[in-house]
């Protein structure tokens, strides 16, 4: 991965970033703004921690191309809210359920969405390191045409 300077500060910009409004929207970092519901776990901050890491490099990777919508990032980025959350204020699960419900079922398996969500933000990045260039799709080393000698 190419390490410009600028890259880096975006990265560590963006990663900031998602970390303070992350961990202030979800009451992991204590603010007059929000009171969270349920208790705050080691699990949670490690979620937060690693999210706003991998978002953090993956906005410093190279550019996104046109071929590549980013559906994967943003996808995994919101699993990973979900899993360090508080679900019983999540007002878009509260809407499909009730808070009973939340609790009962969906609560217990946040730590495999964090998981899940952060395992594919993971890879995601992986596969784009290895796949670093400006240019990519074009092979500098491809035969030339050969020419037809009628």
């Amino acid at each position: 991965m190419n390490l410009e300077p600028r890259r880096v500060r975006k990265g560590v910009a963006v990663g900031g970033g998602a970390f303070v409004l992350f961990g202030i929207v979800t009451g992991l970092i204590p603010n007059p703004l929000y009171v969270r519901m349920i208790p705050r776990t080691v699990l949670d901050y490690l979620f937060l921690t690693t999210t706003a890491a991998l978002v953090g490099v993956y906005a410093a990777q190279r550019p996104v191309s046109e071929e590549e919508s980013g559906h994967l990032a943003i996808g995994s980025t919101v699993g990973g809210f979900l899993a360090f959350g508080c679900p019983i204020y999540n007002v878009f699960l509260l809407a499909l359920f009730s808070s009973s419900a939340l609790m009962t079922y969906f609560d217990p398996l946040r730590p495999l969405l964090g998981v899940v969500s952060t395992g594919l933000l993971g890879g995601l990045v992986y596969y784009r390191s290895q796949n670093d260039c400006e240019t990519c799709g074009t092979d500098a080393t491809a035969e030339e045409p050969t020419e037809n000698h009628s």
